[in-house]
């Protein structure tokens, strides 16, 4: 079976390695990177942030799209993975083409977040609509399915107790941008916890790069790390930049602060279109699921040396810890052996 892939997030191109362990005689075409194989592309040519990044690359993005298309001819079906505002016009453009062509779509845009009205675009052109999480699923009337929630597959080792002892992980994103705009708080706030052993997780990714070009200075403060799950287990603490680390410390069981600072354009355009109290996705399945505020945010000008500090000592470790098995239950299983399942059908 041939299975054209799209995988543009590096933690979407981790959730597809889990998938390919179930699926070991399938023919890979499209966009990831493996261990021993990589597609056309991967998500390494795909790293902007923010809207200003994404138009500077709109004529890479059609010329990929394109190709894609051609690719879909070729394989037996299509599976797309999250980063909606290039997947949906792509299914658009293969339905249009390949008419016939099964197209399934695997961690569905955060439609509860903003533009609703895709649902109705989503249900025309997939297939097969597969969720990671649970509140999500009713949205789309029947048509789409709760998977299980990829991480459940990735983490092995989650805390059963609250360590008082450990290290202070760092994770300032995954993208240079904000990388640019996180690490030297990061550093500041590591200056100020010099008793702690600080260590700074760095996305695999970037291994054998030169780290004090991505990162600037301040490096030497840190222990480096290129294993997340790993680092988080040990720590007693994370700094996390949002994104999917922080429902993976929240998963693993390790209290962190949120930490965010965006491009005062992206800020407004963020705050103009999307209606949500929280950001953080631990937050925001605690919400649904009938409980409060998990974990601390610290957004734009909160994103300071004072507050992350003042945080840090002030935070309910206790609480958080309790939340963080209410959220393991809620989510209940991981996707990956059920999508290959579904995939197969």
């Amino acid at each position: 079976m041939k299975i054209l892939v799209s995988a543009l997030e590096a933690s979407s191109n981790l959730h597809l390695m889990e998938l390919k362990k179930h699926l070991e005689s399938v023919e890979w075409m499209g966009i990831y990177e493996f261990e021993d194989m990589r597609g056309t592309y991967t998500p390494k040519d795909f790293s902007v942030m923010g809207f200003s990044d994404v138009l500077k690359k709109i004529f890479f993005f059609k010329k990929v799209m394109n190709e894609m298309v051609e690719l879909a001819g070729e394989v037996d079906q299509v599976l797309l993975l999250d980063s909606s505002s290039f997947h949906i016009p792509l299914a658009k453009k293969i339905k249009k083409c390949f008419p016939n062509k099964r197209i399934s779509y695997y961690i569905l845009p955060q439609v509860w977040a903003w533009k609703p009205w895709r649902i109705k675009t989503l249900k025309k052109y997939f297939d097969n609509l597969y969720g990671i999480l649970p509140f999500e699923i009713p949205l789309y009337e029947g048509r789409a399915v709760y998977i299980g929630h990829p991480l459940l597959d990735e983490i092995t080792e989650c805390k059963t107790f609250l360590s008082s002892g450990g290290s202070v992980v760092f994770m300032p994103g995954s993208r240079q941008g904000e990388i640019r705009r996180i690490f030297p708080i990061f550093v500041e706030v590591a200056k100020k916890l010099e008793s702690e052993q600080c260590v700074l997780v760095v996305p695999s990714f970037y291994q054998g790069m030169d780290l004090k070009q991505i990162y600037g200075e301040g490096l030497e403060l840190f222990r480096v790390s290129f294993d997340a799950e790993g680092a988080l287990y040990e720590a007693k603490f994370a700094f996390i930049c949002s994104g999917t680390a922080t429902l993976q410390a929240t998963l693993v069981g390790t209290p962190f602060i949120l930490c965010y600072k965006a491009k005062k354009l992206d800020e407004w355009i963020v705050r103009s279109l999307i209606k949500l109290t929280h950001i953080g996705l631990a937050n925001i399945l605690s919400s649904h699921n009938g409980g409060g505020e998990i974990h601390p945010e610290l957004i734009q000008k909160d994103c300071n040396v004072a507050r992350l500090l003042e945080v840090y000592e002030l935070m309910d470790r206790e609480r958080f810890f309790a939340q963080a098995q209410e959220i393991r239950e809620y989510l209940k299983f991981g996707s990956s052996q059920n999508l290959a399942q579904a995939l197969i059908k």
